[in-house]
């Protein structure tokens, strides 16, 4: 399912640049910023995870990301344009039942535990956070009127590791009481790839966009468990 999306999102943006006819640009007065802020709200989801894992992932997991990118329109016609510059993005999963013990020791594979009938956190998560470079080809229906205008984008985005913890609140018996009320946060890195290749692409009018984010590149390490690719679907707000 992910992958038919984020396959529709691509061919949307691709058929975009195909319907504008010939101008001569040099008598076209072009008022647009050269820069931008762009908010990444997501709904987070992981592709590659056998059963035993996504039944017990949570429908809450959702990420957030911030990037500020310089937009170079072509001169030969701004319709089109070049954007990089720097990001942050961060996912959170959500987990029921199960731990994920990135401070394992002794072992090589990264244990995800069934807690069906142990104790367990009624709230617990796997956060990642990663420093970007974002790239994207962007198109611009009307560049004379950029805030109003449809517009689309296809990119990449390559990133670095900067934090990867879960975080438990609450810890339950296996009915459900509550044994103690506390938070417990264990911080590791380990087990996860230090960078990662990220596919993009967003549609949409104005300052909102539909984006999808696929990962190309595994989350964890060859052979600390299964080939997990991230992917998020959610809005962007650009322009800010």
């Amino acid at each position: 399912m992910k992958k038919i999306i984020f396959t529709a999102l691509a061919f949307a943006c691709s058929l975009a640049v195909f319907a504008q006819p010939k101008k001569d640009w040099k008598k076209e007065i072009i008022d647009r910023p050269s820069d931008h802020i762009l908010l990444q709200l997501t709904s987070d989801r992981w592709s590659g995870v056998p059963d035993s894992i996504s039944s017990h992932m949570g429908g809450l997991s959702r990420g957030l990301g911030i990037s500020f990118m310089f937009d170079k329109p072509f001169k030969t016609d701004p319709h089109w344009s070049i954007a990089f510059g720097v990001g942050i993005n961060g996912s959170s999963m959500f987990f029921k039942r199960m731990s994920v013990d990135i401070d394992a020791t002794g072992t090589g594979k990264l244990p995800f535990t069934n807690l069906d009938s142990a104790d367990r956190f009624k709230k617990y998560k796997l956060v990642t956070a990663y420093l970007e470079v974002p790239v994207e080809l962007r198109y611009t229906f009307s560049p004379q009127k950029e805030n109003r205008s449809w517009k689309a984008a296809l990119g990449l985005k390559i990133g670095t590791l900067i934090n990867a913890h879960t975080k438990g609140k609450n810890l339950q018996d296996k009915n459900d009481n509550t044994i103690n009320s506390y938070t417990e946060k264990v911080s590791k890195k380990s087990f996860f790839n230090s960078s990662r290749v990220v596919a993009t692409a967003r549609i949409g009018i104005g300052h909102f966009t539909l984006v999808g984010n696929y990962a190309v590149s595994s989350l964890l390490k060859d052979g600390t468990g299964p080939t997990i690719r991230p992917y998020q679907i959610g809005l962007c707000i650009s322009g800010l």
